[in-house]
């Protein structure tokens, strides 16, 4: 079965962005509210900037699908950016007649430096349209189809702030399930708990007032996960680090946890593992789920918890020091219109990667050109193994 493949294309001030996802099933049922539903949680989030109020996300299929049905074949999606009306001059894809002035201080923490030297451009421009995390809504787009497809195979992926900033949202007692995620999107910064929620509201507006931008934690749960996806017999086929590759893809995530994370690393033995038991009822299942529902590379049938962590974004208001590329004289790093805060937004991302890592995992185990061939083959395994969904 060949691995399933979603590509973006486009730039944060251009026309539009694509998004190209092969390998899913014909036969699949889309839900198109779903999908523009996760268009817009990507632009919710405290902390946002004034692009936001321009756009207004929603994903066009311009191929692969018909009267909402899957056909098998390579599905594209389009996303307009409505922003383009004002950047049409500087960002045209044809040569325009005014010579444009160009960008010649990159911002410290941000593609453009590394990017201007990589590809040999003299305009900065040219590197952080494309290195923009508007980028992330044609993912958002892929991974809504991702989702789709797993919820029809009784998955489901959601999504919450742990910590913004300084604010941490205290533990809550496991396990969670689906239902406690059901009205996360309330929250302005998606987080579980009211007090933290109205602690990071006030750190973003302190921090916004003092220029600065504020990074955190998120986390992405998935349910409904039969043991066995992923493998021990090669490193590449390791599901953990395909989710790690995956989260650490989001722009400025600079940290991945699985479980407890790096909090194991401080417990003994005996409190880092998680035990197993049986039942007639549950067959095999466990009482704790510190390794994230992934053992040896593999799913192991509990639900699977990851986390990322999202540096502070690097255009400010009041710009870091760089330097001129072509003067190369001390200057302000760029500023343009940017976000405070985007964590709540990077979890909902944080998703699309996760559900995007899983659909292919089910699509390399179970195959099946419809959706009724992979459903099929998916009971059978759950017959093999004995395994009921907790």
């Amino acid at each position: 079965m060949a691995a399933l493949r979603m590509i973006t294309a486009g730039e944060s001030h251009g026309p539009g962005l694509t998004c190209i996802v092969e390998g899913l099933p014909a036969g699949l049922e889309l839900d198109r509210e779903a999908i523009n539903r996760d268009m817009a949680r990507r632009q919710l989030g405290y902390g946002r900037g004034g692009r936001m109020k321009i756009e207004s996300d929603a994903a066009q299929p311009t191929g692969g699908v018909r009267h909402g049905r899957t056909l098998g074949g390579p599905i594209a999606l389009s996303i307009a950016n409505r922003d383009y009306a004002n950047w049409e001059e500087r960002m045209n894809p044809w040569p325009v007649e005014t010579p444009l002035e160009e960008v010649h201080l990159p911002r410290p923490g941000h593609a453009d430096l590394a990017g201007v030297q990589k590809f040999g451009f003299s305009d900065v421009r040219d590197v952080l349209e494309r290195a923009s995390a508007r980028e992330t809504a044609a993912r958002v787009a892929g991974g809504a189809l991702c989702k789709e497809f797993l919820r029809a195979l009784g998955v489901a992926v959601v999504s919450r702030v742990l910590a913004i900033g300084t604010v941490v949202a205290p533990a809550v007692e496991e396990p969670l399930t689906l239902a406690h995620f059901a009205a996360v999107d309330d929250s302005p910064v998606r987080c579980l708990d009211d007090e933290a929620t109205r602690a990071m509201v006030e750190h973003i507006n302190t921090q916004r007032k003092a220029n600065e931008s504020l990074g955190g934690v998120f986390e992405v749960r998935a349910f409904g996960l039969v043991p066995g996806l992923g493998s021990h017999v090669s490193w590449e086929e390791r599901l953990d680090g395909r989710l790690a590759g995956a989260i650490c893809s989001i722009q400025a995530i600079k940290g991945f946890g699985l479980g407890d994370g790096f909090a194991l690393a401080a417990k003994a033995g005996s409190l880092a593992h998680d035990e197993i038991f049986h039942s007639p009822e549950r067959g095999f299942y466990r009482e704790t789920n510190r390794s994230g529902g992934v053992e040896g590379g593999m799913t192991n049938g509990e639900p699977l918890i990851v986390s990322g962590a999202m540096k502070p974004l690097p255009t400010l208001t009041k710009p870091l020091r760089s330097v001129n590329i072509e003067t190369l004289e001390a200057g302000g790093a760029l500023r343009e219109r940017t976000d405070s805060c985007t964590v709540p937004a990077a979890a909902v991302v944080g998703e699309a990667m996760v559900a995007y890592v899983l659909a292919d995992a089910y699509r390399q185990k179970f195959g099946g050109d419809h959706i009724d061939d992979a459903r099929a083959a998916l009971r059978a395994y759950r017959e093999r193994i004995g395994w009921q969904a907790s």
